[in-house]
């Protein structure tokens, strides 16, 4: 059995989009997106074993988006968080669906989105390069809305 080439989903068809607010906004601007998840383990160390067990005590959910240096709508999030104290959250949707593919669409949403980190401004005179922004985020829950086909290959 072997995979089909056609299969493997393109990262280039995927939709992000975040919702601020109760607002919907399309990330058509963004250029990556990566949300991992990292579990927690406690050490577990027992009688007569001479290796430390583990086992999971909770989890943590952190990200990274990489978007075009073209919107305010996260400066502005900061902004009345720099003015005010009143933190914020958003929602993130990421939307894998390539049209070639046989596997379908997977949809999952980031909940409680908070970011940890982003430029307040930015030029660079020396490159030919268009401007981008590395927004790294945690979050505190997730779903997947959608999932991936299972594959048969041929």
């Amino acid at each position: 059995m072997f995979f089909r080439e056609e299969d493997a989903i393109s990262g280039k068809m995927a939709k992000a989009f975040a919702t601020v607010n109760g607002r919907v906004e399309e990330l058509f601007y963004a250029k990556s997106l990566e949300a991992m998840l990292e579990k927690n383990k406690a050490d577990v160390p027992t009688l007569g074993r001479t290796n430390v067990g583990k086992k999971s005590s909770g989890w943590n959910g952190t990200g990274t988006l990489n978007v075009y240096y073209v919107s305010t709508v996260f400066r502005n999030l900061m902004l009345t968080y720099v003015k005010t104290g009143r933190d914020f959250n958003f929602d993130l949707q990421v939307i894998n669906e390539d049209p070639t593919s046989s596997t379908g669409r997977q949809t999952v949403v980031l909940k409680g989105c908070n970011l940890d980190s982003l430029i307040a401004a930015k030029f660079d005179s020396t490159s030919d390069d268009m401007m981008d922004e590395e927004l790294s985020f945690t979050f505190s829950d997730y779903d997947i809305l959608d999932q991936f086909n299972a594959l048969t290959g041929v």
